[in-house]
């Protein structure tokens, strides 16, 4: 991709612009060409899973966005699973990657500027597994609602404002339930709504979104992902709208839910008090990698990363009195002229000389607990 030849990213010449969109057209393109092909060949997106016990398999995943003023790398490099029955959180401040993450599994990015470059995402079907980056649009509405599922931030742009609730629910299981009649499908809507906790689900399947309060649109969000009984639950931000108590409810749905279904959730948030409080594994993203990841045991009380450490600092305690929350200082890099070190560096109050080297490599300290910086180069196993 052509780059800028001006130093100031803050301008860019018209003449320069017009450069970087032809050589992004003509990369866009391709990839689209790829996406969109006809008759695609079954070995060409068939895989195996690394471990049958996992749902999903990132595996070096790079997500990029072409623009007229440079290349986003939204997504560079991730890497990391999901097993089955369990909740992993995926955890950052914003613009780190985390939505683009599961967008990228979904298959949901703004085409043609956003494009799936490189890497896996094997999606575990049972009797197979499916990469998720080579397939085409109508292998994706197999799985797409069916398998994998996802509840979106804001319910109220999410939900279709001229449709009412029960029609919009009964779309999903029409789509991917075409032996049922529209008896046993209005049923199951029914019966969703009833799942997520709605005391009339009959009068409420006949209203419109702007008629229901925050709390209620996001339980009808839920009741449409849960509508297939997925393998998968995307959560993207499922609380952010909503106030305290009912963001409690709705935490505490998901996670009976969970059980119930016996699948996995993928709880996408910026807020550490949510994934300490229902996740089992935490992914921490910064500029796009992952820079720790483990338990939630581990990243909780033992974190490694000065980021994540900067996360939990910049969080209040109840039983803590302070003049001052602690603010992470500085800024994230421009995504589209990021540096060669550690992306955390120019932030970082606890540098090593080994940090205006390369990028760090994962260190691994447990067998389940990784950073991604070079002060835990020697606690790291082997």
């Amino acid at each position: 991709m052509a780059e800028s030849k001006n130093s100031n990213l803050d301008y860019i010449s018209g003449k320069e612009s017009s450069k970087i969109s032809r050589e992004n057209r003509k990369i866009t393109k391709k990839l689209d060409g790829f996406y969109y092909r006809k008759k695609p060949l079954e070995e060409e997106y068939v895989t195996r899973m690394r471990d049958i016990n996992n749902v999903v398999e990132f595996e070096d995943l790079c997500t990029y966005f072409y623009t007229d003023i440079g290349t986003v790398k939204a997504v560079d490099g991730v890497s990391f699973d999901v097993p089955q029955g369990k909740t992993v959180g995926v955890v950052g401040e914003s613009g780190c990657g985390k939505s683009v993450t599961s967008l990228s599994l979904m298959q949901l990015l703004q085409r043609p500027q956003g494009q799936i470059v490189s890497g896996q995402i094997r999606v575990n079907l049972g009797d197979r597994a499916w990469d998720v980056t080579k397939m085409t649009p109508a292998l994706m509405q197999e799985i797409r609602g069916n398998k994998i599922s996802m509840i979106f931030q804001e319910p109220m742009t999410s939900l279709n404002p001229v449709f009412r609730i029960g029609m919009q629910i009964n779309e999903v299981n029409e789509l991917h339930n075409t032996s049922l009649s529209k008896e046993e499908v209005h049923s199951r809507t029914i019966e969703m709504l009833k799942l997520v906790g709605i005391a009339d689900p009959e009068a409420i399947a006949r209203c419109y979104p702007h008629e229901l309060s925050g709390g209620m649109r996001q339980r009808v969000m839920i009741a449409m992902a849960l509508a297939c009984s997925p393998k998968l639950i995307i959560a993207d931000e499922p609380t952010t709208a909503l106030d305290v108590t009912i963001q409690a409810q709705i935490l505490e749905l998901l996670r009976n839910l969970k059980e119930k279904i016996n699948s996995s959730i993928m709880l996408i948030t910026h807020d550490l008090g949510v994934i300490a409080e229902v996740a089992d594994f935490v992914v921490v993203m910064y500029a796009g990698r992952i820079i720790e990841r483990g338990t939630a045991e581990e990243v909780f009380l033992r974190p490694c990363h000065p980021y994540t450490i900067g996360l939990q600092d910049s969080k209040p305690a109840v039983n803590k009195r302070v003049e001052r929350l602690y603010s992470i200082p500085g800024n994230v890099p421009n995504p589209i002229d990021l540096p060669d070190y550690c992306y955390f560096k120019d932030r970082c109050e606890k540098c090593v000389e080994a940090c205006s080297g390369n990028y760090p490599p994962e260190y691994k300290l447990t067998e389940t607990h990784s950073v991604s910086c070079y002060r835990c180069k020697d606690g790291a196993n082997g």
